[in-house]
């Protein structure tokens, strides 16, 4: 999957007309920029993007050179970054709800995305990574202060596209659903799958395969995307659409070390800020990309067939999503003992809402990466964000 960087690179370029030469006399940075992404991957792919993007905006005033799955693994990061193992890192924070519980549960949120304005499923990736994007920078100082007590500073989120259900037998009513053994991989999906009387497994994403292959799961909740990243075309028999619904959002895609950050001048932190938006952007048009691409291949495949849930599914799966919304915030209250969180839920989800029609005519990463810059992005100030 190729994306033309060239042209993402060169919509960078016009949008820092006027800074980059203005930078050219102060000493040029280059920061180390830790990813649990293995080399060759997607997520990688879209790292080197935004590396090779900042330092051309920035006429080689700001570079990043990428670590992929070597200097820091996912569960290192959130210390490896705070201790400034690296200068920089992407994040999955929802894998540390003790550490960042806001912005966890807005994450953990993501259901709640299939209630909104109607789109095309295969966008909501793109209107919660901008829609988390906006919240968490301008308008959730509370959220902003669990990174700086991490010692990072958060610059911007992407997201998968939505999540379905992966199965090797067909899964498409309560019925057949009642009893399965569904890989989930965070709380909002277990929940969702103990309401239906199924029965959530935890286990990490690179046992998937075996375990579907040796029936120890029925289906894994996964994004599309999953079944060429892991393999699991070979194993999949049976895909159901739409159902659960939800998408990974808790992507940090380039959170700075607080020293870091407070090092750079006020040019610099902008080049850093430019390249996070075509990070994000990047990475959430390549999940898009990559769903688009696996749901060809799936349906001219003899072998696997595509379902569409049944009404009783369907039904089941919206009252479900509007209860656990609304008892997201006490339950984060309680085991937390974070505060405002009824508030903080509505504000992001009406930020949200505002953010589905948005995406509706983007067509490109780079009218991506433009939306958020003009909608986000350029309305952070540098000279305060992260202090």
């Amino acid at each position: 999957m190729k994306l033309n960087k060239n042209k993402t690179i060169s919509l960078l370029s016009a949008l820092a007309v006027g800074v980059t030469l203005a930078s050219t006399s102060t000493q040029a940075v280059q920061l180390r920029h830790a990813t649990g992404y293995a080399p060759g991957s997607m997520g990688a792919e879209s790292t080197t993007t935004y590396a090779e993007a900042m330092e051309e905006i920035s006429g080689g005033d700001v570079s990043a050179k990428v670590y992929a799955l070597s200097l820091l693994n996912w569960a290192e990061m959130s210390d490896g970054i705070r201790d400034g193992m690296a200068d920089s890192g992407t994040l999955l924070f929802p894998y540390f709800p003790a550490q960042y519980p806001l912005n966890s549960m807005l994450a953990e949120l993501s259901m709640v995305v299939q209630l909104g304005e109607s789109i095309d499923s295969k966008l909501m990736g793109l209107a919660y990574a901008g829609a988390l994007s906006e919240y968490l920078m301008l308008d959730c100082p509370e959220c902003m202060q669990e990174f700086a007590q991490q010692g990072q500073v958060f610059t911007g989120a992407g997201a998968t596209t939505p999540y379905y259900l992966l199965c090797n037998t067909p899964v498409t009513s309560l019925a057949d659903v009642a009893g399965k053994r569904l890989r989930a991989g965070g709380a909002q999906w277990a929940r969702w799958a103990e309401d239906l009387d199924a029965s959530p497994v935890s286990i990490p994403q690179n046992e998937v395969y075996e375990a579907m292959s040796q029936g120890v799961l029925d289906c894994s909740m996964m994004s599309t995307p999953e079944l060429t990243l892991i393999n699991l075309m070979e194993v999949v028999t049976d895909i159901t659409v739409n159902v659960p619904g939800g998408l990974f959002a808790g992507l940090a895609v380039n959170n700075i070390n607080s020293d870091t950050w407070s090092s750079l001048t006020e040019k610099q932190r902008t080049h850093v800020m430019r390249g996070s938006a075509l990070f994000a952007a990047d990475i959430s048009w390549s999940y898009m990309l990559s769903h688009e691409e696996n749901m060809a291949s799936v349906e001219s495949d003899p072998e696997i067939q595509v379902h569409q849930p049944d009404q009783d599914l369907i039904t089941a799966t919206a009252e479900f999503t509007r209860r656990d919304a609304e008892q997201i915030a006490s339950a984060y209250e309680e085991k937390y003992g974070v505060e405002d969180a009824a508030r903080i839920v509505k504000e992001f989800s009406e930020t949200l809402n505002r953010w589905l029609p948005l995406v509706k005519s983007v067509e490109s990463s780079e009218e991506l990466t433009e939306l958020f810059w003009k909608e986000v992005w350029s309305k952070v100030d540098v000279n305060n964000h992260g202090a």
